[in-house]
């Protein structure tokens, strides 16, 4: 309602409903935010890793809106999936691609320009979280067994990737097993990510300076420009 008044409409649309969800994904747009052209540069690419790497993966929600114009405390970019319907279980499969779909924007910047920026910070955090619950919690590692080893519940002032477990639960070498559980979801899911994009390269290469001219992609425009990536299976 508050979008329709602002452009001076009667009625509420679906545009409306659209920008207030974006809003609330993301954050409010910070088109005074300046970046550099290089930087500009490093989020296309950054972003349209995670849209690549969703659209390549079976399973993933569809890939509604990629767009480099900052929003929120410290989005540099974003990329919006929708689902297309609830869901209340997911797979051990599924939790690896969805740590793919995270860590895609890092890899894509490994992929291009050789190198690593704190862009993917937060990216990185919340693929960790999903791999420390898929040892910790859900029992998903062979080498632990069905054993759920309770952490910490987040305390107000934690940042995500830096629960830590509840006090000595566990043995050092159950730990030092956790902890290389953890990593190897993590590298393994980077290393998925990279293997998509440097298969779909020279799509990501087109679909970026896209970006970069257009600033937002919309889901129309992405299915133009990369036809040619669909699941595998």
């Amino acid at each position: 309602a508050l979008a329709a008044t602002r452009r001076g409409a009667q009625q509420v649309s679906l545009a409306d409903f659209t920008v207030a969800v974006e809003r609330i994904v993301a954050g409010l747009e910070k088109k005074n935010r300046l970046l550099n052209p290089h930087e500009r540069e490093v989020v296309a690419f950054h972003e349209m890793g995670h849209a690549l790497v969703a659209l390549a993966l079976p399973g993933s929600d569809p890939v509604h809106k990629v767009s480099i114009i900052p929003r929120g405390i410290g989005a540099l970019g974003y990329t919006i999936q929708r689902p297309t319907e609830d869901r209340f279980l997911m797979t051990r499969e599924e939790l690896e691609r969805k740590i793919m779909v995270l860590l895609g924007g890092r890899a894509s910047e490994k992929l291009v320009f050789g190198h690593l920026s704190t862009g993917a910070a937060d990216d990185l955090a919340k693929a960790t979280d999903i791999a420390r619950d898929m040892v910790t919690r859900y029992g998903m590692d062979e080498g632990l067994g069905y054993v759920a080893y309770e952490q910490q519940p987040p305390r107000f002032l934690d940042l995500p990737g830096m629960a830590a477990p509840a006090g000595s639960p566990v043995s050092p070498q159950t730990q030092q097993h956790i902890d290389n559980a953890v990593r190897g979801i993590v590298m393994g899911a980077f290393e998925g990510a990279t293997r998509i994009l440097a298969q779909h390269r020279g799509v990501l290469d087109r679909a970026a300076h896209e970006l970069l001219a257009k600033e937002t992609l919309d889901e129309a425009a992405l299915a133009a420009l990369t036809a040619g990536v669909r699941p595998a299976g």
